[in-house]
């Protein structure tokens, strides 16, 4: 019960903080939001069943791919455009899991990375599809149509909502998720995957799925991001998208529901305000981290947890 509390209680206090919040911290919020979609993807694979990767711009890529190119090249609405997105998002992890049942440990982040650098040569190389670096911006994009009324997509507050909308949803679904037998047998797979085999578990299955559900998160926020902010582009695939949910997860708390929200927050406004200071922003940034894993070597989340809050899920 206090999980739930804590839990609702964070979604009760984004939804209320849009009617205070200035309008630049509002649309970071709108944003900060979307990225943690990525981040719990991302803690799902690691944090609960201990697979660390470095391809996570793959599935962020394919699901705001599958939304753009839909809606740019067939003109289809909001919500078909954003099922689209998600639908390759879980097709891809289905595909990359497949390959990544063969491999773990190091060979696992390896092969993460080489999928995820070849989605990203891939969208390059179909330059005239994906337009490449240059990306797709959707200018234009129809009213999201919900119950009978019209919603502009470009209005901050229907970024907000929507966004802590898919937010709160992925939450609570996730929670049910690490709280179920089936969470309990991905936990035991990051403890010890030999001895969860031996107890009659088969943990290629087990693996498998949390591979497509990591994904699919992951890509639900790239088809967000596309679908709020209308663009989508070759640099989603970068590494760049693959490190940082691995730092926002670290750097929050790994294996807690609510660590990678903490940690995408965080490091986006460390960033913001380092940049608003120096170029060398980046050296502010790394320093700041370094310290903050010192001080709380589990993440901040993870700390406390083990500190003063056993009951975190």
């Amino acid at each position: 019960m206090k999980a739930v509390v804590l839990h609702g209680g964070l979604v009760l206090a984004l939804f209320l903080l849009q009617f205070v919040l200035p309008e630049y911290h509002h649309a970071n919020a709108a944003r900060i939001m979307v990225y943690a979609l990525l981040a719990m993807g991302y803690n799902v694979l690691f944090g609960y069943t201990g697979l660390m990767s470095l391809g996570h711009a793959m599935f962020f890529a394919a699901g705001a791919y599958g939304t753009a190119l839909v809606a740019h090249w067939l003109g289809y609405g909001p919500l078909a455009a954003f099922g689209c997105g998600i639908l390759a998002a879980f097709g891809t992890s289905l595909i990359a899991g497949l390959v990544l049942l063969r491999v773990s440990g190091v060979a696992f982040l390896i092969v993460t990375l080489m999928l995820a650098q070849a989605a990203y040569l891939t969208a390059l190389y179909f330059n005239s599809v994906t337009l490449g670096d240059q990306g797709i911006v959707l200018s234009n994009t129809p009213a999201l149509d919900l119950f009978g009324h019209g919603f502009l997509l470009s209005d901050p507050a229907v970024k907000y909502n929507l966004a802590l909308a898919i937010f709160a949803i992925v939450l609570a679904a996730t929670f049910r998720l690490v709280r179920s037998p089936f969470g309990r047998v991905l936990v035991a797979i990051r403890e010890n995957e030999a001895r969860t085999r031996m107890l009659g578990y088969n943990t290629y299955f087990y693996r498998y799925v949390a591979i497509a559900i990591s994904g699919t998160i992951s890509g639900i926020s790239g088809a967000l991001y596309t679908l709020l902010f209308s663009y989508a582009g070759a640099s989603f695939a970068s590494l760049q998208y693959s490190t940082l949910p691995l730092l926002w997860t670290l750097l929050g708390g790994s294996g807690t529901l609510i660590g990678p929200v903490i940690g995408t927050g965080l490091m986006f406004y460390l960033t913001d305000i380092a940049s608003n200071y120096t170029q060398a922003y980046m050296l502010i940034v790394g320093l700041a981290l370094v310290a903050l894993t010192l001080w709380f070597p589990k993440g901040i989340a993870g700390t406390l947890r083990r500190s003063f809050s056993a009951w975190l899920p």
